[in-house]
């Protein structure tokens, strides 16, 4: 999907083959899946490609399924994941290794999202998977599923009987509510775990994905 390549518009990796020459020459490479993303952070911050590369290896996935569940759009998800991990290389300095990196590269695509979703508003989303996916995988990847393991989602939607309504409800959502409602129901995070993904605090989360609930909830009896 996407290639670790020189940042000229066709990949996220600037070349720094002649820093890792230089460093080569003093260190033994690295076999750079064995490490944990923490240490590949680092590496990583410190010019060594493989570093890097490794991580688009093991994030690009995730980070565009992310991106493509909330754009509905295959070819923006695309775009926007590319951003994400040119963003990322660009802020390795600032990683905090002592924060979880996937929340951390998370937090980036949510950013990018949400500034997007201000820009442009999207009105055409789908519980059975984005219009615009290419495959069975893609729309798996991008079905909105409504429901709360220990809760009652008939309390705010009957998502499987609404079907368009629910397309057209979610997108009226602001961004945030929108960013939440889709890390719950469709990611399946935690509270705790929204919370560590958008930095926010827990209660924030709870708020958020309450009030989303509830202007589903009124939205939908609106149009029924």
């Amino acid at each position: 999907m996407f290639h670790a390549a020189a940042v000229d518009g066709s990949g996220f990796l600037p070349d720094t083959s002649s820093l890792s020459r230089r460093e080569s020459a003093t260190l033994a490479r690295p076999d750079f899946n064995t490490l944990d993303d923490r240490s590949l952070a680092v590496r990583a911050a410190q010019g060594q490609d493989g570093a890097f590369r490794e991580i688009v290896r093991r994030y690009e996935r995730p980070v565009f399924s992310l991106i493509l569940r909330m754009v509905r759009d295959h070819a923006l998800a695309e775009d926007l994941a590319q951003e994400t991990f040119l963003k990322a290389f660009r802020g390795l300095s600032t990683f905090n290794p002592s924060y979880k990196f996937s929340n951390w590269i998370f937090k980036i695509a949510n950013n990018l999202v949400i500034d997007h979703l201000r820009r442009r508003k999207l009105d055409t989303r789908s519980i059975d998977g984005a219009s615009e996916a290419r495959s069975d995988d893609d729309r798996a990847r991008t079905s909105i599923v409504l429901e709360d393991p220990g809760e009652r989602p008939d309390d705010y939607v009957e998502h499987r009987e609404l079907g368009s309504q629910i397309e057209w409800a979610i997108g009226q959502l602001r961004p945030e509510y929108r960013s939440a409602i889709l890390l719950r129901h469709v990611e399946g995070l935690s509270y705790e775990e929204i919370a560590d993904t958008l930095q926010l605090p827990l209660g924030t989360v709870k708020t958020y994905i309450h009030r989303a609930r509830g202007e589903l909830k009124e939205l939908l009896e609106s149009v029924a």
